[in-house]
């Protein structure tokens, strides 16, 4: 008698367990008129829900048209494109080998001159005379002052003076330069 009641308690325990199941998954069932048969407000939560998408309209009939037979032909997957043509078969001949001429080599050639650093800051004019004379400053000394084919600093030639630039050189004739007035 022990065994019999032992396997009615398990059998009441699993229709218990089965009851609470039902209870707490089958909430989310709905009865056929749409609304859940246990919840008052699934009904206006099935309202706020977008209606279910219907299936797609299948043409089952064009499935049972008739269909190109397959060809011998390659097939190809791109048919608007047209085939390439062959590629040309390889030549016997091996190719030449070019090779560029030597290119001379001599001794680099010289650096570049350095930019002249003097700043054109004004402009004189030697009373009675119209000489024009240049102000040049290099920014470390006191100013220095050239006329038109003199020279300034010992490196320098003033070539000409204009009212609003000056225009210098090296004394060689190299790294010709136009300085434009700063004044200061």
């Amino acid at each position: 008698m022990g065994k019999r009641r032992k396997e009615i308690a398990l059998a009441v325990l699993l229709a218990a367990l089965a009851f609470l199941g039902y209870r707490a998954f089958g909430n989310q069932a709905t009865s056929p008129s749409g609304q859940s048969s246990s919840n008052p407000r699934a009904g206006a939560d099935q309202a706020r829900k977008p209606p279910t998408p219907t299936a797609p309209d299948v043409h089952l009939e064009a499935l049972e048209g008739e269909r190109p037979a397959p060809s011998d032909a390659e097939r190809n997957l791109f048919r608007f494109k047209p085939k390439a043509p062959p590629a040309p078969p390889p030549s016997m001949q091996p190719t030449p080998v070019v090779t560029a001429p030597p290119v001379a080599t001599g001794p680099p050639p010289p650096p570049p001159l350095p930019p002249i650093t003097l700043k054109f800051i004004g402009l004189m004019e030697q009373p009675g005379t119209k000489v024009k004379i240049a102000v040049l400053s290099d920014g470390q000394g006191p100013p220095m002052f050239g006329s038109e084919g003199g020279t300034v600093a010992g490196r320098y030639r003033v070539i000409r003076i204009g009212v609003e630039s000056i225009e210098l050189s090296y004394l060689d004739g190299r790294g010709r330069q136009t300085i434009r007035l700063t004044g200061g």
